[in-house]
């Protein structure tokens, strides 16, 4: 783990921070680093079902640490390095099978969006502000964080937000389709997480196959192969399948492990 985190499980529902609120939670490239790792420990604890990130006091995050730019990204090869770790951390989260919910308040600007685009829903506080700003400082977005976001809110706006550098509010955003919800800000923990203990209600082994399923949706499958039929061969031969369909008959609610 990486000083400038707090992670933390609460029950099924494990909580990753962004703990710098006198930098705005600015990421250092020691903190991209450790994502990947973070999200290697939910996908292999048994007893996590939802990652939840989010960022401590008034912000999720302003972005990458430009503090760490002249030191680390003075060369080419070390923005390459750097870079690296950038993508490393956005596919980890991109490719859970596990749930990942981002928790947004106000600034969530730069490698903040980046994170909070990479994660599978977004709940946003109506204070909250939204830029992917790599125009700014005459970087080119990376290939696959470019590729989420086109995904999320199409190409139109997709060039608006990478083309402009601009910020936009939590309810553009929501028009957009970049964050899923809109609360007011003392109802945005509230709102997630009984969202995300909704999700650790459902069923996992569908829940973790249809995310897989997406996840390949977003990354150019056309069509159903042999991986996707298993998958969905193995859940109605599970246990949650049985419980589900028991449930619905019995006219109660499931319990799935």
């Amino acid at each position: 783990m990486s000083d400038g985190f707090e992670f933390r499980r609460h029950g099924e529902i494990a909580r990753l921070t962004f703990a710098r609120p006198e930098k705005m939670n600015a990421i250092r490239h020691e903190m991209w680093s450790a994502i990947p790792d973070v999200v290697a420990e939910v996908e292999a604890d048994p007893a996590v079902k939802v990652l939840v990130v989010t960022g401590a006091g008034e912000h999720f995050s302003a972005g990458a640490d430009i503090g760490e730019f002249r030191a680390l990204r003075s060369t080419a090869e070390g923005a390459v390095n750097y870079d690296r770790a950038v993508t490393a951390a956005v596919e980890a989260l991109g490719s859970m099978r596990k749930p990942s919910i981002a928790m947004i308040q106000g600034n969530c600007i730069g490698g903040g969006c980046q994170v909070a685009v990479a994660c599978d829903v977004r709940f946003a506080a109506a204070d909250a502000r939204f830029g992917i700003t790599p125009a700014k400082l005459g970087i080119v977005y990376d290939f696959l964080s470019t590729r989420q976001l086109v995904a999320l809110v199409g190409p139109a706006h997709a060039r608006y937000l990478l083309l402009s550098a601009r910020l936009v509010g939590a309810d553009r955003a929501a028009e957009m389709g970049l964050v899923n919800e809109v609360v007011d800000r003392e109802l945005l923990e509230k709102t997630t997480m009984e969202f995300a203990e909704t999700v650790c209600s459902r069923s996992q082994t569908a829940v973790r196959s249809m995310n897989e399923i997406i996840g390949r949706i977003l990354a150019g499958q056309r069509e159903s192969d042999a991986e996707v039929e298993r998958l969905r061969s193995d859940a109605v031969r599970s246990a949650d399948y049985a419980e589900g369909v028991a449930a619905f008959l019995e006219r109660r609610p499931p319990r799935f492990a």
